[in-house]
């Protein structure tokens, strides 16, 4: 049964890629200057072995609950593999310290109040020994202004970026977002880049651009997308979770 899961990861991870660098070809970018970030959320810690087998690295879960068990088999199954893991859901801040011991990355901070948070969850697991360094953050923007879909509004980037910048913490590297549901993504993702440009004025070390998931990751990348978030054309239209 693995074997035939693995053939079936390693032809959709073939079209993704392939996808990925037609993209990158259309926009005149090279094709190192978007990152794959398999979502693996609701995919059992099986599948997100075998991505490691098969050279994906990147794995991103949406939710601290199902991550934190899932972080852990996958470090049993394939010790050493090198995984970086990054949350990309929307996070409460009773979640922080959880997150802060096994996230590489959060992609989906949107306030002040979450920010301190795991910046404080970050300086204890570091004290504890649950971490080595710093935890990467990117701002999540909302491009439709969505209460429930998470991220603050582009007015509010560069002051949500200086308060996150004297923590040393947290490393600031960017912008993520989620397009619009139902409209053409190309305007938003138009602003959110022209957002990542005026950021980078400042703040010159946050280059990552997070946009772009299997729907849209063309549109994403013709707008400077630096970090596609792909699960469906990845890992299939629905997953069974660890236990």
């Amino acid at each position: 049964m693995n074997g035939d899961r693995r053939a079936e990861l390693e032809q959709a991870l073939a079209a993704v890629h392939k996808r990925i660098g037609e993209a990158c070809a259309a926009a005149g970018r090279a094709r190192d200057e978007v990152r794959l970030l398999a979502v693996t959320k609701t995919f059992p810690a099986t599948d997100a072995a075998l991505l490691a087998d098969l050279g994906v690295t990147e794995l991103a879960e949406n939710r601290d609950q199902e991550a934190a068990d899932k972080v852990a088999e996958v470090r049993e199954l394939r010790p050493g593999a090198g995984i970086r893991w990054h949350m990309v859901g929307r996070l409460q801040r009773n979640k922080a310290r959880s997150v802060a011991r096994w996230a590489d990355q959060v992609q989906s901070v949107d306030s002040v109040r979450l920010a301190e948070a795991l910046a404080k969850a970050v300086r204890n697991a570091r004290e504890r020994g649950e971490r080595q360094g710093p935890l990467e953050v990117l701002i999540q923007v909302s491009l439709d202004d969505s209460p429930g879909r998470g991220g603050c509004s582009l007015e509010e980037v560069n002051r949500l970026a200086e308060e996150l910048t004297p923590s040393g913490d947290l490393s600031l590297r960017g912008l993520m977002a989620v397009a619009p549901l139902g409209a053409d993504p190309a305007p938003a993702f138009e602003r959110l880049a022209r957002a990542a440009e005026e950021l980078r004025r400042d703040h010159p070390e946050a280059t990552e651009l997070s946009a772009g998931m299997s729907g849209d990751l063309e549109q994403a990348i013709q707008h400077g997308s630096t970090c596609v978030r792909v699960g469906t054309a990845l890992l299939g239209g629905r997953g069974l979770a660890s236990p």
